[in-house]
Order: structure tokens, then sequence, then C-alpha cells
């Protein structure tokens, strides 16, 4: 959409003097030239008033609340909000660890437990980080704090690391999931409507929608999380009870109890990952480590992966090597292997791609 540039003062100003006849006195500190700039100044806030009105056409326009106003009032939607990170922690010791327990990392992150569990010399409970947002996705081993003593409790981990922790939606994603309600109107749950429920959901980064996979009046989902990686068990699940609930023994499956219509058999599941695995011989610049380098190509790769999820059907050799040469520190490589070869990676409709291991070489 193009936008109003309001004129300025000196261009309203030349124009009016142009539209004078010449046998007026138009030089400055005249009469004519001071009424003129006089109307020129006023006329100018009038056209700036046009240019901001102008500008709220466009939905790219809008930022933060703002943003969130318009797209409520115009297309009910909101904004997704962070979620906290969940996780699984074993408990050494004999007594009660209640509901609402905190632990930590060394770092300050909190988990508090959500449930209350008797611990006989070891178990495990399950816990959500105390803030919501991607901070609280952290290694396995890290949660080994107890900040407020519970009585006969001696020792804490967690033996895998906590997720499903994302950051609230951003103006970005909003915008994208407010043009595919304009573009892709969402009708009688059709293709797009699945696709709007789907990423209605906290956690959900995209969706890719499969008609009658199985038969008559079948659904299949395919979700990745924000991070564009497989969506956990628990995704999973919030997102099927969301768009249709199954229920006990899949008692309310296709009953339209969630958003899908009466009928409708959907079935909600994550994309499988394709590891990618990268070994690479490079000539690095003098001042570069190659722990350095190594983290650098680690990051570029997987802003590459993300943008690319979704959108294309295969790993491109040829982008990535591209990719890893504009690395900072590193002058060319000498060889460069993708999952063991040469050639680019199919990617199909129901997979997503994930970085896998990223050996540098000198």
């Amino acid at each position: 959409m193009n936008n109003y540039n309001a004129p300025s003062v000196d261009e309203i100003q030349k124009g009016m003097l142009n539209n004078i006849p010449g046998n007026y006195d138009k030089e400055v500190g005249g009469f004519t030239h001071d009424l003129s700039k006089t109307y020129a100044l006023e006329s100018h806030q009038i056209h700036k008033g046009i240019e901001e009105v102008f500008s709220k056409l466009d939905i790219n326009n809008f930022q933060g609340e703002e943003l969130e106003r318009q797209v409520f009032q115009k297309k009910g939607l909101e904004r997704k909000r962070a979620t906290f990170a969940i996780g699984e922690l074993l408990i050494k010791g004999n007594g009660i660890v209640p509901l609402g327990s905190l632990f930590e990392t060394e770092a300050g992150t909190q988990f508090q437990t959500v449930e209350e569990v008797t611990i006989s010399i070891e178990g495990s409970i399950r816990v959500k980080a105390a803030i919501p947002g991607k901070d609280g996705n952290v290694p396995e081993d890290c949660i080994t704090l107890i900040p407020i003593t519970i009585q006969g409790i001696t020792e804490v981990t967690n033996p895998l690391k906590t997720y499903d922790g994302f950051e609230e939606e951003t103006d970005e994603s909003l915008i994208e999931r407010y043009l595919i309600e304009i573009q892709k109107p969402a009708t009688s749950g059709n293709v797009y409507h699945y696709l709007q429920w789907a990423r209605e959901t906290s956690g959900v980064g995209d969706a890719r929608v499969f008609p009658l996979w199985n038969g008559d009046n079948t659904v299949k989902i395919v979700i990745i999380d924000e991070e564009k990686q497989p969506a956990s068990e628990e995704l999973v699940t919030l997102t099927q009870e969301y768009i249709d609930p199954k229920g006990i023994d899949n008692s309310t499956w296709g009953a339209g109890y969630g958003e899908a219509p009466i009928g409708a058999y959907c079935t909600v599941v994550s994309a499988v990952p394709v590891v990618i695995n990268i070994e690479t011989v490079l000539v690095i610049e003098a001042g570069y480590s190659v722990t350095d380098i190594k983290f650098s190509i680690e990051n570029a790769l997987r802003d590459h992966l993300k943008e690319i999820t979704f959108v294309e059907n295969h790993i491109s050799y040829s982008i990535l090597s591209s990719k890893i040469l504009d690395v900072p520190g590193i002058k060319e490589w000498s060889e460069l292997r993708i999952n063991n070869g040469t050639i680019n990676i199919p990617i199909e409709n129901y997979e997503v791609a994930v970085l896998g291991s990223v050996v540098v070489d000198e």
C-alpha cells in the first residue's frame, strides 16, 4: 500500500506563490509572501493529520496495544500470551513436597510444583516456571537449589530440560495471523479455519492442514512450536483439546465440543524432525577461534532453518554453504557435508528440519 507523504511548508508555499499572478510582490517580507507562509504553516498541520490517518489504513503501521486493538476490533484476534515452561524434577529425601513449592537454578530461575507429592527416598514431581517466557527453558541438571527449606527433602535436580516456555506473540506474528484471516477467509470448517484454530493456540508457531487424510470427515493438522521445532506432547494435546477434544476412549471426538464442527474428526500431531548434521573443514581468519566460529555457524543455520520451515520442501546444500561462508571469520571451506553428503535434503510436508551436530575442523 502506498503511503501518503505530507508536503512540507516550503512546498505548500511554493505552490501557492506559483499560482499568484506575477504582478504581485512575492518577495520575502512582502504581504503576499507572509500571508501565503501563514497558510502554508497551518495547511501543513492538516496534511500531517491526513498522513497519519492514511497510515492507519495499513496494518503494518500499527504496533503494541494499538495493533492489538485493531486486530481485535476487525477480526476478533487476540495476541497469544507468554507461556510457562514445564518439566519434571527428581526429588530425594523423605517428606511431603507441597503444591507451590519453589526450586531454583544457580542463575535464579525459579520453578513451582503443580502438585503435592510424598517422597520416600526418591520420587518425581511436575513443575512449571514461576515466570512465563523462554527463560524458563533450562538444560538438564540445572534446577538444583531449594530456596525455602522443605522438611525431609535433601536434594533436587531435573534429569531432562524444561520446555514449552514461549515469549508473548510478536507484532510480526500477530500481523501474519491477521493477514491470513483477511487473505484466506476461514468459513464453515474449511482448511483455513483449521489453520486459524491451530495457530490460535499459545505455543504453536505454524501448522499444516491435511483434509481427508484418513477418509471422509477426517482432518490432520501437523504443528510446530514457536521456535519452529517439533511440538511437545503437551502442546499437541493442548491443540487437540482446543480444536477437537478426544476425551476418555474418544468419547467426545468429532462431537463438536471443540472448535471443529460436528462430524469432523481432527487429529493433531507434531511435525516429524529431520535432523541436519553438518561437518565442515574451514579456513579461518586470524583472531577467530574454532569455538566462536562453531557457535556463530549454529546460530546462522538455526535462523535459516526457522525462515524456511513450512516454506521450502528441501534443505539446499548451496544455500547452507553460503550461510556458513557469510559467518564473520571464515575465509572459505575446503570440505562441507550435510548428513554425510553433498546434496539437498528433502523435507516432506509433515516434517521439520532441526539442527543436529555441527562439527568444525581447520
